[in-house]
């Protein structure tokens, strides 16, 4: 780091306003540039410890129809495992030790980790295959899959339409087939999103049961990585390998520990208690067909022999409210002011992307999605305000969000909803103006933001088709019961069955090759 001269600290001095007399510049000219030389040493002392990127090969994706590869690679510990000979598609913000992650953007376009993250060496320690980083939206933030700087990810069940993001690659590779597992992430929905477009099973754990070291953060209080699979099964096998403590992540308490999720999959000894939450239907914007669809959905559960009824749980509908300040202001202030990391937690940093993504956004913010420039508008706008006593106050009000989806888990086994109130929209073209960008990025996030931001787990799964085009049926329980979420989803599953998209159209091939 270069020094700052006299001058420079007296021009930073009045910049920040500080009141400094001209006759004390020289005393702290001199106590700043003796300060920071703790900066040198720090800096000589990690250059001992750093760790170095392995030489791994990875290449180009070879034919891409889905635009869901950003790149593809062929890793293996070579060793046997509950995982082994599944290949597995990894979001390109979670780090594979290097292979380039783009993350969606311009702006992490060329960074090579140097160090895996743990989800990605529990998957190789239990036999699995890395294929490769699957394509994700502009630094995650879009529900739909037409933001990252590759270009869109397209739906297998419809190539016109999205896959739903922000895990958009990841959900789109396992519903065609192309891999047998993938990694996805989750702030806002981005696991259930595209699991529920494309007609997979997408789980979002329990807050911190998995660790997120490694994966490019949005905001440290929302952060969640999950699996998608093609069923609950396999995403009850992988949850297995990804989950508990790894000791590097303040998310998760000390000691957490994760569970066999297989085993338990068929234990149910009686029908599910299952609460219909009636606030997640007939929203504003909701598809009459898809509520239609999860309807018939729980009517079928209910022959099968699971009790049914309806609950109001009118905070519901505030929980999109408090998700929008604390995911704005919250990235605002971590994914931008604090270059993906920030600051002030006892956490393991990457500090070389850091270093790379902050003097990257800072050298065209222009690169950014139109998403993300209204996150830095209305967060930096909101933050200029309030000085952060919004997020404060939505923080605070978590606990009465909470509340209101425990009060009613304490009667029923699990709660149930449409995951989205609509099935895929079309992707915007090229040339589409950034209010249509913007409104089909986060059309969607309604009924599985709130889960987000109290940590409760929640599983998408397929109830069926509307206008030929899947509908996702979201499962919600107890805060630290993904076993008993899963055991449900399982069995309902059983009932509602499995999807699997019919190869797209002729014309649809010809439009994506034109």
């Amino acid at each position: 780091m270069e020094l700052p001269s006299r001058t420079a600290i007296r021009d930073l001095a009045g910049e920040l306003r500080l009141g400094i007399a001209d006759g004390d510049l020289d005393f702290y000219h001199a106590a700043a540039t003796g300060l920071l030389g703790s900066w040198a040493v720090v800096e000589e002392l990690y250059d001992d410890v750093a760790p170095v990127a392995p030489t791994r090969d990875w290449a180009e994706p070879d034919g891409n129809p889905l635009g869901a590869w950003y790149v593809t690679t062929d890793l293996s510990s070579g060793g046997g495992g509950p995982l082994a000979g599944r290949r597995v598609a990894v979001k390109d913000n979670i780090a594979v030790a290097g292979v380039p992650m783009m993350n969606g953007s311009e702006t992490v376009r060329g960074f090579v980790p140097s160090t895996d993250a743990t989800v990605v060496t529990r998957l190789l320690d239990a036999g699995a295959t890395i294929a490769g980083k699957a394509v994700c939206e502009d630094l995650c933030f879009s529900g739909a899959s037409h933001t990252a700087k590759s270009g869109p990810v397209r739906n297998p069940w419809d190539l016109g339409r999205t896959t739903g993001g922000s895990s958009s690659g990841s959900a789109a590779l396992v519903a065609a087939g192309e891999v047998d597992l993938a990694l996805g992430g989750d702030q806002g929905g981005s696991i259930r999103i595209p699991a529920a477009f494309c007609g997979v099973v997408g789980h979002k754990p329990t807050f911190g049961l998995v660790p997120y070291t490694g994966a490019f953060p949005i905001e440290q209080s929302i952060d969640h990585l999950g699996p998608i699979a093609p069923t609950v099964a396999d995403a009850a096998a992988m949850l297995t390998v990804l989950a508990g403590a790894d000791g590097a992540d303040p998310r998760q308490p000390a000691g957490l520990a994760g569970e066999d999720y297989v085993a338990g999959l068929d234990h149910l000894d009686r029908g599910l208690r299952i609460g219909v939450v009636t606030e997640g239907f007939g929203l504003a914007n909701s598809d009459p067909g898809v509520d239609a669809v999860v309807r018939d959905a729980i009517e079928r559960l209910t022959a099968a022999g699971h009790v049914a009824e309806e609950v109001a749980i009118p905070w519901h509908r505030h929980g999109a409210a408090l998700w929008d300040v604390i995911s704005v202001e919250g990235a605002t202030w971590q994914m931008l002011q604090g270059n993906a990391y920030g600051l002030n937690w006892k956490g393991r940093y990457d500090p070389d992307q850091m270093a790379f993504y902050g003097e990257r956004w800072r050298r065209d913010p222009a690169a950014f999605s139109e998403t993300v420039k209204l996150v830095a508008l209305g967060g930096t706008w909101s933050l200029r305000q309030g000085y952060g006593a919004a997020y404060g106050k939505a923080r605070n009000l978590e606990h009465r969000l909470a509340a209101a989806y425990d009060t009613p888990l304490a009667t029923y086994d699990v709660l149930v909803m449409p995951t989205l109130p609509i099935v895929a929209s079309p992707i915007p073209a090229a040339d589409a103006s950034a209010e249509e960008v913007v409104t089909r990025a986060l059309e969607m996030v309604a009924n599985t933001a709130p889960f987000d931001v109290t940590g409760h787990p929640a599983c998408s799964i397929p109830a069926g088709l509307s206008d030929g085009l899947p509908v996702g049926l979201m499962v919600v329980g107890r805060r630290h019961d993904d076993a008993g979420v899963l055991r449900a989803a399982h069995a309902f599953e059983q009932t509602l069955g499995t999807l699997t998209p019919p190869r797209p159209t002729t014309t649809h091939d010809k439009e994506l090759t034109a």
